[in-house]
This record gives C-alpha cells, structure tokens and sequence, in this order.
C-alpha cells in the first residue's frame, strides 16, 4: 500500500502507535488533532484516505466529515468511541466508507484502509472489463470512476459508485445485502448489515428523480434490492407509485 494517511484524533499517543504501525505498510501518516484543523487539512491537501475520530474538539468528527464531503470525494473511515449503532449510522449516512469501533486492533484498522483503498483505486482488469454500463440514462464510466444521468455528472462517494457498480454488473437480478457486502468488502467481512441501506438511501437521492420513488434501484421485499435493467421495468416502477424505504428488504 502506497497511499499518504490524514488522520483526525486528538489522542497523541494512539495517533503515534498507528504512525509507527502504518508507517512500514506504505502509509505516508500526516495528523491533525481537533476537528477544524481536520476538515482544513483535507480540504486544501491530497490524501487517500482520511481517518477521522468522531470525539474531537471544536467540531465533531461528523460535523468534520459533513464538511469534508462538500468539497470531496476522498475515502474515509471513522473511529467510534463506542460500538453504538447509531453513531455508525449517522458516520454512514454522511459519506463515510467505513468505521471502526474503539478500542481497535491497528491490524484490523489496516485492513479496513487497505479494503477502502482498493475499492477506491479500482481493479485494473475490472475497469477494462466494464468500462462503460448503463441503464436507461445512467450510465457508470468504470475506468474514469464517473456517473453521469443524462449527461450530467453526478458525484458519489466511493462506497456509493461501488455499489452502484455492483448493481450495474447484475441488472435485473435481485442482490442480497449478504451479497452486496461480500461484493464491497469480500466474503467474510463482518459488517454492520443495515449499513448498505444506509448506502443505498444515500445513492437513491443523488441518482434517483424522487428517491421516495425509486426506478432505478428497487427495492424487493423480503430478499434485497434490484437495478432496474429495461425501460419497461423503469416504467413499472413509476407507474406504481409505491414509496419505498430502506431497511425492509
């Protein structure tokens, strides 16, 4: 891994353990110890990834990644001081790619950097393989990482085109979150399961006319959710009306 690391805490020594673990994988470490600073760092530098504490002083670290996601689109992962579900939720909900409870493993934490980072980065072979799908006026642009709907780019995150992805690689056929989290984070991963709803509403209201009324990413009761792959399907499922909402799949 060859990738310079921003990571937002204000505990100076776990900051300098993980300096030093990280600091052989390739991790070009660079920190910043209260919110403000956090958010001004990553937005007027280059990193690959950020690590962001949700405690910090000044603002919060959702506060700190809300504003990092107005200005862009680089990878993080959240620390939690508890394992509260709700605070993965919100962290989620407001771009994260990932969180990790404390206290933590650095060699859990690694893996999860390396994860995000590959998807972020892409596979080589993957890009050539699907280097343009589209459905209707969406169309995902695998080698440029880029969505446009009708020719006007739309900016996601780099969980949300990922799972746009997987979505775009199976039109027509209904994924399981089981299937989107092996698919995201490789089989094994022991992930917060209502995290990809979370994913999903977010992905609707950047891709989706209504995202109360969803036709492209449909929800199937019961088993998951399903791109819409044909106009007629599309068709369907404006034509019904029905509001769907993430968390009944």
């Amino acid at each position: 891994m060859n990738a310079r690391v921003l990571i937002v805490d204000d505990d100076t020594r776990l900051v300098e353990l993980l300096a030093r673990y990280l600091s052989p994988h390739g991790c070009r470490v660079e920190s910043a110890a209260d919110g403000l600073d956090g958010v001004r760092r990553a937005q007027s530098e280059v990193f690959d990834l950020i690590v962001l504490d949700v405690m910090l002083p000044g603002i919060d670290g959702f506060e700190a990644l809300r504003r990092i996601r107005a200005r862009t689109g680089v990878p993080g992962v959240m620390l939690t001081a508890r394992g509260d579900e709700m605070d993965r939720v919100v962290g989620l909900d407001l771009g994260a790619d990932d969180y990790l409870p404390k206290p933590f493993n650095p060699r859990e934490l690694l893996a999860r950097m390396q994860a995000v980072l590959r998807r972020a980065q892409g596979g080589a072979a993957e890009a050539q393989a699907d280097t343009a799908l589209e459905a209707g006026d969406l169309r995902v642009d695998s080698t440029r990482r880029e969505v446009t709907r009708a020719g006007q780019v739309i900016h996601l995150t780099t969980t949300e085109f990922d799972l746009l992805h997987c979505f775009m690689r199976y039109p027509g056929r209904v994924l399981s979150r089981d299937a989107l989290m092996n698919m995201l984070r490789g089989v094994g991963y022991a992930a917060y399961e209502r995290g990809i709803d979370v994913h999903v509403k977010n992905l609707r209201h950047k891709i989706e006319p209504n995202p109360r009324q969803p036709i492209y990413v449909k929800t199937v009761w019961g088993s998951g959710y399903m791109l819409c792959a044909t106009d007629a399907d599309r068709a369907a499922a404006a034509a019904s009306g029905e509001e769907q909402t993430e968390g009944e799949a």
